[in-house]
C-alpha cells in the first residue's frame, strides 16, 4: 500500500495533453485526495484527542472539518490550537471556509459536505406540552439543490440530448436521483425532495411539450401528471427520507434518552443524544 501510494505522489500530471512532471503537491480533486488528506490530517486527530478534546468535538472528513463547543470562549480556543496545529504541518485554515457558527436556538446553521445543518424548534411539542425545544436538522444546501437542479437541466434539454423518447430522459434522470437521495435521506430533507420532484415534473413536462411542438393537440399536456411519468419508471424521492437508526448510549451517561424519533437535542448549549 505504502509503495502505490509513493508512486502515486511521484506520478506527473497531465496538463492539454501534455505530460508535465511534478515537483511537490497533487492534482486539485484528485481521486486519491481524501485518502491522502486522512493520512496526512491523522496528525490533527491524534493531537485533538490526547491534547484538546475538552476545548471541543472535531469531526473531520478529508480536509473538511468542525469543532462543535459549548461556549465562544471554547470555540476561540479551539481555532487556535488548530491553527497551531496545522501550522506544524505547514497548513492553515482557509480564510474564506473557516467561520464562527452559533447553533443555539436555531440562531444559524452552516453547511458540512453537502448538508445544511441548522437547529429547529420542535412544532409538536410546542403545540401540545407548550415546550419549546430545538433539535439539530440536517438538509440538502443551497449548493446542493443547485448542482442537483444543473444536472437534471442538462438530462432533460431535448437540444443537448437528443433524445426522442421520453423512457431514455428518465432513464438517465433515474441514477442521479437515486444516488442523491441515497446520500441525503437519512435527515430532514422530505421539504427539499419535494421541491426536486416538483422540478424534475416541470422539465419532463416541459421536455413532451418541445417534443411534440406543433403536433400537439388540445388538452392532450393535461394528460402528462405527475403519474403518468413514474408510470414511465421515473425515480420518486418523496417517502424516502428515512431516520438514522437508535444510537446506544452507554449505561453511565448522564442524559437520559427521551422518546420518540432518534434525534440530538440542544437545551442549554448542551448536547445530548437520545433515542426511542
Amino acid at each position: 500500500m505504502l509503495k502505490l501510494l509513493r508512486k502515486w505522489l511521484q506520478a506527473c500530471a497531465m496538463e492539454e495533453g501534455r505530460r508535465k512532471e511534478t515537483v511537490y503537491g497533487t492534482p486539485q480533486g484528485g481521486v486519491i485526495s481524501p485518502l491522502l488528506s486522512n493520512i496526512y490530517l491523522h496528525f490533527l486527530d491524534s493531537v485533538w484527542e490526547r491534547q484538546c478534546a475538552r476545548v471541543g468535538v472535531l469531526v473531520r472528513y478529508a480536509d473538511d472539518f468542525v469543532v462543535v463547543c459549548k461556549s465562544r470562549e471554547a470555540v476561540e480556543e479551539a481555532e487556535r490550537r488548530v491553527r497551531i496545529t496545522l501550522g506544524r504541518l505547514e497548513l492553515d485554515l482557509h480564510p474564506e471556509k473557516t467561520r464562527t457558527v452559533e447553533l443555539a436556538d436555531g440562531k444559524e446553521g452552516f453547511d458540512f459536505l453537502g448538508g445544511h445543518l441548522h437547529a429547529r424548534m420542535s412544532g409538536r411539542l410546542l403545540e401540545l406540552k407548550g415546550i419549546g425545544r430545538y433539535y439539530l436538522q440536517r438538509w440538502p444546501s443551497a449548493r446542493s439543490m443547485k448542482r442537483v437542479r444543473t444536472r437534471i437541466h442538462e438530462l432533460t434539454d431535448r437540444r443537448r440530448q437528443g433524445a426522442g423518447d421520453v423512457r431514455e430522459v428518465i432513464a438517465n434522470l433515474n441514477p442521479v436521483l437515486r444516488g442523491w437521495g441515497s446520500y441525503f435521506c437519512n435527515g430532514n430533507a422530505a421539504r427539499k425532495f419535494n421541491q426536486v420532484d416538483s422540478y424534475v415534473y416541470r422539465r419532463l413536462h416541459h421536455f413532451m411539450v418541445q417534443r411534440k411542438g406543433r403536433k400537439l393537440h388540445f388538452g392532450e399536456a393535461d394528460e402528462w401528471t405527475r403519474e403518468w411519468f413514474w408510470g414511465k419508471g421515473l425515480q420518486r424521492l418523496r417517502g424516502t427520507v428515512r431516520f438514522p437508526k437508535p444510537c446506544m448510549l452507554p449505561e453511565k451517561t448522564i442524559g437520559k434518552p427521551y422518546a420518540g424519533n432518534p434525534h440530538v437535542r440542544f437545551e442549554r448549549r448542551m448536547v445530548e443524544t437520545g433515542c426511542a
